[in-house]
């Protein structure tokens, strides 16, 4: 399944002494199956707060890497290794349809942004149930970031991250995607099917050249992504807020971070130079970017880790 949602620089990355406890296989149940996760401990005695992370769009499993890209970088993997090493558990798992959630008869044209903010929602409520965890804090990267603005305020956390989030609801992040990338003519039908979409419409006579990104079985996920304004959704939480934006990040920019943080002007806003939307060190365009992807040997931008650790244990 697919959605179109919206030099190298090196660090070595200090940790706290903490060491990680070990992983081990978590479930929830939900309707038709099983969702399957992660959860990573660290080594220390007591409770501990605990981070939810949520991947982004399309086929991206627990570990952020996708089915639609060669190789893998494991940033959510290595987000969670980091929390651990820094005293904070993490919950990391396979959105529906995905990876080991591949539950049995669910189509792509069955998906809705509120089937994975439902899901979320329950995780969150999960760990609260869990008497070893403190604060229940969500991260999500990218779309995964949109579905923890709405999952955060139905379970009332106690904190929510936001790394590489859009600032804008899905129509006009196509627009601006697209306008100019289509000749005037194709660019016209294509405002013509999201005024459909927004309207809730299903549309059945879209052009050959727009097939990949408006085919009927990606409509209905489409209707209910569109429903959902980030800013509105960022400005309607109630709890701690950190928003974290890469300056390198070609799929998101800091305008988007910035717009999400006027939205919510409570929130902290991180802006880390030289981060792109895998949440590595890496600048350039997209052809030297692209390598950051599917390597898994590049560390995190050290100022993330700073940021969500600092985050997830203040008071």
């Amino acid at each position: 399944m697919k959605r179109w949602i919206c030099g190298v620089l090196v660090m070595m990355l200090a940790l706290p002494a903490h060491a990680a406890a070990g992983e081990q296989e978590v479930t929830l149940a939900v309707p038709g199956g099983a969702l399957h996760g992660t959860l990573s401990l660290p080594e220390v005695e007591g409770r501990v707060p605990v981070v939810l992370l949520h991947a982004g769009s399309g086929p991206t499993d627990r570990d952020g890497n996708s089915a639609a890209l060669p190789g893998h970088n494991d940033s959510l993997r290595m987000v969670a290794d980091a929390l651990a090493h820094a005293g904070i558990a993490s919950v990391r798992y396979d959105k529906r349809g995905v990876g080991a959630s591949a539950l049995p008869g669910v189509r792509e044209a069955d998906l809705r942004l509120d089937n994975y903010i439902d899901d979320a929602t329950a995780w969150l409520r999960q760990l609260r149930a869990d008497s070893r965890f403190t604060r229940i804090v969500m991260a999500g990267h990218s779309e995964g970031a949109l579905i923890a603005m709405v999952a955060c305020r139905q379970a009332q956390v106690d904190g929510c991250v936001l790394m590489a989030a859009a600032g804008s609801a899905l129509d006009d992040i196509l627009r601006a995607q697209l306008k100019p990338r289509l000749p005037a003519d194709l660019y016209a039908q294509n405002e013509r099917i999201l005024l459909a979409l927004k309207r809730g419409e299903q549309v059945a006579d879209v052009p050959p050249a727009l097939l990949a990104l408006y085919r009927p079985s990606v409509q209905p996920y489409l209707i209910s992504t569109l429903k959902v304004d980030p800013r509105a959704a960022v400005g309607a939480l109630r709890m701690p807020v950190l928003i974290v934006q890469g300056s390198s990040d070609l799929q998101v920019s800091v305008a988007d971070a910035q717009a999400l943080s006027a939205a919510a002007p409570k929130a902290k806003l991180v802006i880390v130079p030289g981060m792109n939307h895998v949440l590595k060190l890496v600048s350039g365009d997209l052809t030297q970017q692209l390598p950051s992807y599917s390597n898994p040997h590049l560390p995190l931008a050290p100022a993330l880790v700073d940021a969500v650790t600092a985050f997830v244990r203040a008071p």
